[in-house]
């Protein structure tokens, strides 16, 4: 089995990372009141340690990925479609969810 899922690699078949993070940009891009929401989001979801292991950037990890995926959408993980609305609905819910500082 040479896919990255069933192996525990570090990248799945037919889906990197490029996919998601387009969808995610896309998303809040043009939003820039959910700039600062995504951004801790992004940050609560990043594996512990990013800086030490290529490609040094705050990303989740594939298996908390994949768990992310299969539970909004279910099947394995590898086959949910992330999709821009999901992604926004997701970054309010944390605006919404978080406590103000003040």
């Amino acid at each position: 089995m040479s896919d990255g899922a069933a192996s525990g690699g570090p990248r799945r078949r037919g889906r990197g990372w490029g996919r998601d993070v387009g969808v995610v940009l896309r998303a809040v891009g043009p939003h820039p009141g959910l700039w600062w929401a995504s951004a801790g989001a992004f940050r609560r979801m990043a594996r512990r340690g990013w800086w030490r292991r290529a490609p040094f950037l705050p990303l989740p990890g594939d298996a908390y990925w994949r768990f992310r995926l299969e539970t909004a959408y279910g099947g394995d993980g590898a086959t949910g479609e992330l999709t821009a609305d999901d992604v926004q609905a997701y970054v309010r819910w944390c605006q919404r969810s978080r406590p103000r500082r003040g």
